[in-house]
């Protein structure tokens, strides 16, 4: 029995603020659409995980996705009921006999709920999880009440929607060339195509994240429940120094900025990310970046420092560790570090999975004292904070 899942991951996120569409901003250290494509990548009898993506959104997926083993996403429609079907047509290739399909904003989908899904497919050709509408409902019209709204028979809906794969291609179909536009979820595609669908028990925590709110205490109860399991608190640190040589850039925490030098090193020479890189390696008592990427082998020659970063964090997460906090001081009389430390908080969230407000990045000069005063050179002084198992 093959078994796809679709994750809907198309959308502008706008009502949850931020600089990015939800399903790509940080709770408990990962972006909303990795704790989703996780969930399901590691469901024993999910065969096939296909995403559907926005215009615009490749980046974005590609860091979400980083090291997870997934075909290429697909580009979504001009609503949710297109890319729906589009990432339907995208798994006829996987010839399915089961399809899921699942908001990417909702990353608290469990094992649970994905099994009774595929089980009741063994009975019915559409299923859904829904949860029994428990709050007493009223039928008003300026601001006046009409009348009592019968729950009994009321559910609010969630994802994933299961259906026998033929089925649902079909409806989609069926729904496209007919021009029925404004279907808000897969069951209602199935309904129009004259389908019955079956109600299976879903979970409150199986919540849609939809506003800046509910991104906040998402990442509040990630947080708490990984920290609560991480009672071990440990804390590193990294200096690391580069002179200046020959050139027109630099870089700073993977951000690249223009200078009238550039920083000698046998990589990219990045001050800031090695000396983070040590501060990692140090909690665990790893080493230092020396000793995992000696700077006398070739294979080193100009790499991007992003690299040493990951090799550390892959440590570091092997030990069920997580990061907590990072806190970066650059010293330098030039360039000016300060206009660039938005995008550099970007870039280092990105590489080590921890949200900006968890990120301190600080620049100060030495009063023209020494060789940094000078002009030779700069350095930078990491500390990481980070939380494992006993």
């Amino acid at each position: 029995m093959k078994v796809a899942a679709v994750i809907v991951a198309a959308g502008s996120g706008q009502r949850a603020g931020g600089e990015k569409p939800k399903q790509y901003q940080l709770i408990g250290g990962k972006p909303v659409l990795r704790w989703t494509l996780e969930s399901f990548l590691s469901h024993p009898a999910v065969t096939h995980v296909q995403t559907v993506i926005g215009a615009d959104h490749d980046a974005d997926f590609a860091a979400a996705a980083l090291g997870l083993t997934l075909p290429t996403p697909v580009l979504g429609g001009n609503s949710r009921q297109d890319s729906c079907r589009i990432g339907v047509e995208a798994c006829a290739e996987h010839a399915p006999d089961l399809i899921l399909i699942h908001d990417a904003a909702r990353p608290f989908i469990s094992h649970a709920v994905i099994s009774a899904v595929i089980a009741k497919l063994n009975d019915v050709d559409a299923v859904v999880p829904g949860l029994a509408v428990a709050d007493t409902l009223k039928q008003a019209r300026a601001g006046l009440i009409e009348k009592t709204v019968d729950r009994s028979t009321l559910f609010y809906m969630q994802t994933p929607q299961g259906f026998r794969y033929q089925k649902i291609r079909e409806a989609h179909e069926t729904a496209f060339t007919q021009a029925a536009e404004g279907l808000t979820d897969d069951a209602a595609v199935a309904e129009f195509a004259g389908m019955k669908v079956s109600v299976v028990q879903g979970e409150a925590r199986n919540r849609k994240l939809t506003t800046s709110h509910d991104i906040t205490m998402a990442n509040i109860e990630l947080n708490q429940s990984q920290f609560a399991h991480r009672p071990d608190i440990r804390v590193g640190q990294g200096v690391d120094f580069h002179v200046f040589t020959k050139g027109n850039s630099l870089w700073l925490c993977g951000v690249e900025m223009p200078h009238t030098h550039k920083l000698k090193g046998h990589s990219d020479a990045d001050v800031a990310l090695h000396a983070v890189t040590d501060a990692i390696l140090g909690t665990i008592g790893e080493g230092d970046i020396g000793t995992h990427f000696p700077p006398t082998d070739p294979q080193w020659k100009n790499a991007r420092s992003s690299i040493f970063i990951a090799k550390a964090r892959q440590l570091l997460e092997a030990k069920g560790g997580l990061i907590a906090n990072v806190d970066v001081t650059i010293l330098a009389e030039a360039p000016k570090i300060s206009p660039h430390i938005v995008k550099m908080k970007s870039e280092l969230s990105r590489q080590l999975g921890l949200a900006t407000d968890r990120i301190a990045i600080k620049a100060t000069t030495t009063e023209t004292m020494g060789a940094i005063g000078r002009k030779e050179g700069m350095a930078a002084l990491a500390t990481v904070t980070v939380r494992l198992p006993l």
